[in-house]
This record gives structure tokens, C-alpha cells and sequence, in this order.
């Protein structure tokens, strides 16, 4: 049994009928690498039955303290049914890829069952005209609770479930015999003994703070660091108001040779910065084609792992702080805007390392269950989203993951685009997901915000094009060998 930290619980707590808190991903497969070239449905239950016990959340559900006075635990579910997560579908003809997004959206709409475990994946045949996918390619939606995990989770949980060698390997499932849930009364008891520890955390985190913020100030004074935007000058913009609660998605993927290109034309900069850049480029073009781009610049949030390193493979949960960076959507200049965005991002690294990203996240620790549920709930009741300027504007989170080919069933992961959350005042959310010599970026928005996602997606190529034509030297043109004359004889 393992008790949810307050991060964690916030997102169960921010819930509504609008706002579905959870994450996941739209991966797609080429069945050709399966023995025989066709995989079944009931081969995709056996498999995952025999994978499951790698991720400890797939068969956990949430115990709740009575009276929520404190966090939830996660306890074994003594009724867990593969067959009520795993679910079969299929696009209809002709099965291009607006059907697809369309079937993704609806998909992501849908709140998780908060009584069973928290995810569910569906498979979906009939991709027939999704241009450029092999013949006979499937896709799997899942969806997976940010209370469980976050981003670097995520993958973590999704590698327990592929393979890197092809094969279909139709293992016996490991013995599992789920511990006895508690009884309410030892979930009170544990929360007396969680309010007893408080004022002990609070002594050792205030230890910690001192010399955290001696060091924040002595790193503003010699590095002459600065906030992008004053607090309360952050422009606001048709993506942070209140969500209607209908989401539309959609993704593009470019190759990593052609973004570390872009990187390596400019000293110091990162594929991070390149993608940002991307997004501030695609951002400014799409507001200018709604006569809505502000003066200021549009600013994003980006999540940091804390996580160390022994602790990314084996830990679940969500281990993130935050980083503000500027997306330079003011600057035309393709150049001038990235230049503009590593200056940002450097900053906001060299402040966040000045107080530490963990301590930043160890504060939240400190607040009660009951104040931190009651206050993100009213927070969610009373929809501040539409007074006021945001804090940041759009969320842009980078995930790397493996550049080696991964197998599900046996069957080849040709791609895959993440799938984020959309909140009031937040209605627009990046998952960055890089794969195989590929990098996908995918925005996840409120269908009102943003009734044309396609041309978003266009927005994100023109960007791409004219960064790496203002980067990167066209290629010489190869010197024409002309072939040695031949006598009429031969």
C-alpha cells in the first residue's frame, strides 16, 4: 500500500464535469513483424496479462480516507478484470487520419472510472488510409490518471509493456495475489500518524530553505538573472479561459537529424529550445490568422523531472517541478526567436537551480489533505480562469524516449503522439515525444478554443520550414558525372 503525495492527489481533487485529469498516448503499430502478419485481439489480452506485473499502477486502485483527512492510498484491486481496460474498435471507411484524431478526441473526453484502476486502453483497426503507415497497421489509445504518473512515468510504464527484440512471446502471466485492502479504520490511523510527523517535515524543509534562497539571491546578483514577465504581464490569450470540456487533438513528427541540425547552428542551444521555438513560430502564426497575437510574448510552462537517476525506472507517481521560458511569438524572425528562447530557457534553468527543483516541490508537502483538496476544488468551483492574466500560457513537455524500435505482441511501434490535459485557463497543452530517429509534437486543445487543429498542425510545418531555412545552408547540389562517350561500334 502506497500513499499518493499531495502533487499527486491534487489532480484527483481538480476534477469536474469539464476538467478529465488524465494522460496517455496514441501509439501505432506495424502488425507485419507478427508471426503470420495478423495480430488478434485475444493474443493483445494474453500478452498484456503476461506484462502487466511490470507496472505496478495497471492493478492498483485508489483506497480513500474517510472524511478525506488525508491523501488516498493505492491498494491491490481484488477485482481486476484485463478485459474491462483493454476495449476493440474500429475507424470507419475509409479510416484516414482526421477519422483517427476524431476517434481520439471522443476517446480522451471520457473520465476514468475512479473505482477501478485508472487506465484503459483501446485498440483500433481500419487505419486503411492513414498516409504513410504500412498496410494493415493498428493504433492503441490509452489513457492513464496523472495522479498515477507523469511524463518520464509514463514511459516507464509503457516500456514494461514493449519489447525490443520482433516475436510474438505469449508468456504465462505471474502469480499475483492482491494484499487485503484496509479497513477505514487503519486509514485513520495513518492519517493521525501522517499529522503527527508534520512539524518535523516543516522544521527540516525550513533547514533546507535558508540556504536554497541565500543561494537564489547571490546567483541573481552575479548572473544578472531575470523573470521573462513580471508577474501579472503575461498576455492573455483565447486559451485561457474555461474549458467547454470536448477536446480536440491532434499531432505532427518531424525527424531528429532535422532538429539537431537547427541545434547545432547555434551555439549553446538544445533540441528542447529548437521545439519551443517551433511552438512559439506555429502559435504566432495561428494567432495572426485570428488577428488575436498579443504585443507581449506568449509565455510556457515546462515541466522538470526531479526524479534521480535510480529512481526513473522503478518509480511512479509524478516528481516534476516547473520551469517558465519565454516563446518569443513577438519576434518575426525565425532566428532572432530562437536566440530569444535559449536566452529564456537559460535563465529559467540557472533560477530554478538556484533554489533547487526538488525543494521546490518538497513545499507542497506540507499542506493538509484537507486544505489542499478543498482549496483546488474551489479554485476549480469558482473558475478564476477568466479574471485575471494566467501565470503562463501553454504547457510544452518534453519526454525522450528510446531511439531503438520497440515491439508490442510482436507487432513493430511505427510512431507514437502523447496526450496531454486541457484545464480552465490552460486550454492548450504539448506533449514532445521523441522515438526511433523521430520527434512527434501533439496539441491537445478545447474544441471551442480551437475548431481548426489541422491547421495548427500546418502552422507547426510552416514554422519548421522557415527555422531551418534561416538555420541551416541549403545542401550543395551534387556535380553532375557525365558518363564517358561510347563509340557507335560498342
Amino acid at each position: 500500500m502506497e500513499q499518493l503525495s499531495p502533487l499527486d492527489a491534487s489532480f484527483l481533487y481538480t476534477e469536474n464535469e469539464r476538467v478529465a485529469n488524465h494522460i496517455g498516448g496514441l501509439y501505432i503499430y506495424d502488425q507485419s513483424t507478427v508471426p503470420g502478419g495478423m495480430l488478434r485481439f485475444r493474443q493483445i489480452l494474453r500478452y498484456l496479462e503476461s506484462h502487466i506485473h511490470k507496472g505496478p499502477r495497471y492493478r492498483q486502485k485508489l483506497a480513500n480516507v474517510p472524511l478525506n483527512l488525508d491523501h488516498p492510498y493505492w491498494v491491490d484491486d481484488s477485482r481486476f478484470d484485463i478485459e474491462y481496460h483493454v476495449r476493440h474498435l474500429a475507424l470507419p471507411k475509409p479510416g484516414d487520419w482526421r477519422q483517427l484524431c476524431i476517434l481520439v478526441s471522443r476517446l480522451h473526453d471520457r473520465p476514468l472510472d475512479l473505482s477501478r484502476p485508472l487506465w484503459t486502453m483501446d485498440v483500433i483497426e481500419g487505419l486503411d488510409n492513414v498516409e504513410g503507415l504500412p498496410p494493415g497497421s493498428f493504433a492503441i489509445v490509452t489513457k492513464l490518471h496523472h495522479a498515477a504518473i507523469d511524463g518520464v512515468s509514463s514511459v516507464s510504464m509503457n516500456t514494461a509493456i514493449h519489447e525490443t527484440e520482433p516475436g510474438l512471446r505469449l508468456g504465462t502471466p505471474e502469480p499475483w495475489t492482491p494484499e487485503t485492502e484496509p479497513t477505514p479504520m487503519e486509514l485513520l490511523g495513518r492519517a493521525h500518524m501522517n499529522n503527527l510527523a508534520q512539524p518535523m517535515r516543516l522544521l527540516k524543509l525550513m533547514a533546507e530553505s535558508v540556504p536554497a534562497s541565500a543561494r537564489y539571491f547571490l546567483t541573481l546578483g552575479e548572473e544578472n538573472l531575470r523573470m521573462d514577465l513580471p508577474a501579472g504581464q503575461v498576455p492573455s490569450t483565447r486559451f485561457n479561459r474555461e474549458i467547454s470540456g470536448r477536446r480536440v487533438f491532434n499531432g505532427i513528427s518531424f525527424d531528429l537529424a532535422d532538429l539537431r541540425a537547427i541545434k547545432d547552428a547555434l551555439p549553446g542551444a538544445t533540441i528542447n529550445d529548437v521545439v519551443l521555438a517551433l511552438g512559439g513560430g506555429a502559435l504566432r502564426r495561428y494567432l495572426l490568422a485570428k488577428n488575436e497575437l498579443p504585443d507581449e510574448p506568449l509565455i510556457t510552462m515546462a515541466p522538470i523531472s526531479v526524479r534521480t537517476r535510480a529512481a526513473t525506472a522503478m518509480t511512479t507517481g509524478n516528481e516534476v517541478t516547473a520551469m517558465l521560458a519565454s516563446l518569443g511569438t513577438h519576434i518575426a524572425d525565425p532566428r532572432q526567436r530562437l536566440e530569444a528562447v535559449r536566452a529564456s530557457t537559460s535563465n529559467s534553468k540557472a533560477l530554478t537551480n538556484a533554489i533547487g527543483a526538488r525543494l521546490l516541490t518538497d513545499f507542497q508537502q506540507l499542506l493538509p489533505a484537507t486544505t489542499n483538496g478543498v482549496a483546488a476544488q474551489f479554485l476549480a468551483q469558482m473558475r478564476l480562469a477568466n479574471g485575471g492574466r494566467p501565470l503562463f500560457n501553454t504547457v510544452m513537455t518534453n519526454v525522450p524516449g528510446p531511439q531503438h524500435p520497440l515491439y508490442f505482441a510482436g507487432a513493430r511501434l511505427v510512431n507514437q503522439y502523447g496526450l496531454g490535459i486541457v484545464q480552465d485557463g490552460l486550454g492548450l497543452f504539448h506533449t514532445i515525444l521523441s522515438y526511433d530517429g523521430k520527434l512527434t509534437i501533439t496539441a491537445i486543445s478545447d474544441r471551442d478554443m480551437m475548431p481548426d487543429p489541422e491547421f495548427y498542425m500546418s502552422c507547426f510545418r510552416d514554422a519548421f520550414d522557415e527555422l531551418k531555412a534561416a538555420m541551416v545552408p541549403p545542401s550543395p547540389p551534387r556535380p553532375r558525372v557525365r558518363k564517358p562517350a561510347t563509340s557507335a561500334a560498342e
